[in-house]
């Protein structure tokens, strides 16, 4: 099982967006001949409380929807300690969840994870595409078309990534 936890501030915008373009990514790919959607654990997650419960913000959802992507019943939920053993990968949305993440791994954990450059468990989502640069925020931006680009670049070369790298036990 390949699990991976998407994470972004609030849990309403780019982690359910990516979380539901992975999980469709996964179904409609073709995969290597050695995996299949059942293979993958997908969820997502955010570093604050702020929108814990809601529901992914209606925009988000839109976009989600253009794209033929069902969020339906996802609700914002915060990232605890324990995520980190049960998940292969988490990956975060900008440097901000990078430094938020502090408040919620053990001090330990989080200074061996900033220390290994993204080779640890966390990352940048665009890091996997070659980028070295946030996904950019629709909160703040207003531009779920540009959200929506990052995180379908950054799950496809994620997927690519896991599918030609990774052995399942």
């Amino acid at each position: 099982m390949i699990r991976i936890l998407f994470v972004c501030h609030g849990n309403i915008c780019r982690s359910p967006m990516a979380e539901f373009v992975m999980k469709n990514l996964v179904k409609t790919e073709k995969l290597p001949q050695n995996f299949s959607a059942e293979d993958f654990k997908i969820a997502s997650a955010a570093t604050s409380t702020e929108e814990i419960g809601n529901a992914v913000y209606p925009p988000a959802k839109r976009m989600l929807a253009l794209h033929g992507i069902d969020c339906s019943g996802k609700t914002a939920r915060q990232m605890t300690a324990k995520d980190y053993a049960d998940y292969d990968y988490i990956i975060v949305m900008d440097k901000n969840n990078l430094r938020n993440l502090r408040w919620i791994l053990p001090q330990t954990i989080y200074e061996r994870e900033m220390q290994s450059e993204g080779k640890g468990k966390i990352s940048l989502l665009l890091r996997w595409a070659g980028e070295n640069r946030d996904v950019a925020d629709p909160w703040y931006t207003g531009d779920f078309q540009a959200t929506w680009d990052d995180v379908e670049e950054g799950c496809r070369a994620l997927l690519h990534a896991i599918t030609k790298n990774y052995t399942l036990k």
